[in-house]
């Protein structure tokens, strides 16, 4: 799962993308790496199965996969916060150890597969992440990487928070549908709080948060007299102190209208990073929870999307 450290790094990435003083430098430095991923097929109805932590149902949200040659289910994690698909070293040697250790490493990690599509890749990235396997209990969720937005360029994603389902398409009818900015495969969604228009980049890896913001727009949303939940993070040595108050607001996004119910800040950012966010013009950063009993639809190549609350219908 995203770790705060994470989710401060990304923050600071994108605004430091995003101002104009520093674009030259970092246009260069943080634009993703070709995608390499073959897709083929579609998948409809993948279930969705969300992590809990503490109270929050949704902290994270996984999508099964299954390997070349291996029937167990393994999971990935969907972060849209994310450019790129990887894999955690951690968990692989621990599946190829324990599972297939006569096999070549890069013969079953070179593919998986999400229900009837294949994603495969002359080189998935990994990272020093993840934890051992447990092979031995079927019912266990090992989470043995991350998708990333490189897959939402080649497929059109329909995300079902309402009946907990996720579907990858390469059609769909787009009549009714509003555009967004897709930069450095971010997806940044247009907004409007009240009389406010704001540019709110969709991470689904902070899945447990409504709307992380600055300080300023967090005491405008919030409450005032709601209770302050707190939460302790560490980004490359700083403290960090996660804050979420009760909110009473309408978010307007293409033709619907969400229900703001929670607005969450990072205290302990850096100058830096808080007077990059006021240049960048870029607002905050939108979890999963705030979609819940909606449906979302990205198509990323295309830069459309469409929040709905009823059945969706493919294109023939």
């Amino acid at each position: 799962m995203k770790t705060f450290r994470k989710i401060a790094f990304t923050l600071l990435i994108i605004f430091i993308v995003l101002s104009a003083g520093g674009y030259v430098y970092f246009d260069k430095k943080f634009t993703p790496p070709p995608n390499t991923l073959i897709v083929s097929g579609i998948s409809e109805n993948i279930p969705v199965k969300w992590v809990a932590d503490g109270d929050n149902l949704y902290s994270a949200l996984l999508l099964p996969v299954r390997l070349k040659g291996i029937s167990q289910v393994f999971y990935m994690q969907l972060d849209t916060g994310s450019p790129t698909t990887v894999f955690y070293t951690n968990s692989l040697q621990s599946i190829h150890e324990k599972i297939s250790p006569k096999s070549n490493l890069k013969n079953i990690f070179s593919s998986f597969k999400l229900n009837k599509m294949e994603v495969s890749s002359s080189g998935f990235q990994l990272i020093n992440h993840g934890d051992s396997a447990d092979t031995e209990n079927p019912e266990a969720v090992n989470i043995i990487g991350t998708i990333g937005n490189d897959l939402l360029e080649k497929r059109i994603i329909i995300l079902n928070f309402k009946d907990h389902t996720c579907s990858f398409t390469d059609r769909i009818d787009e009549k009714g549908f509003s555009g967004f900015e897709f930069k450095k495969r971010k997806i940044l969604l247009p907004a409007k709080i009240g009389n406010e228009k704001l540019k709110l980049m969709f991470d689904s890896g902070t899945s447990g948060y409504e709307l992380i913001t600055n300080k300023e727009s967090w005491d405008q949303y919030r409450l005032s007299n709601s209770h302050i939940k707190s939460e302790k993070g560490n980004s490359w040595g700083n403290t960090l102190s996660i804050k979420s108050s009760a909110a009473h607001q309408k978010i307007e996004m293409g033709s619907s209208i969400l229900k703001l119910s929670e607005v969450t800040y990072i205290e302990g950012t850096s100058k830096m990073q808080n007077f990059l966010m006021k240049s960048s013009g870029m607002k905050g950063m939108l979890g999963n929870k705030i979609f819940i009993n909606h449906i979302l639809i990205l198509d990323c190549k295309r830069e459309k999307f469409m929040i709905k609350e009823s059945e969706v219908k493919h294109s023939k």
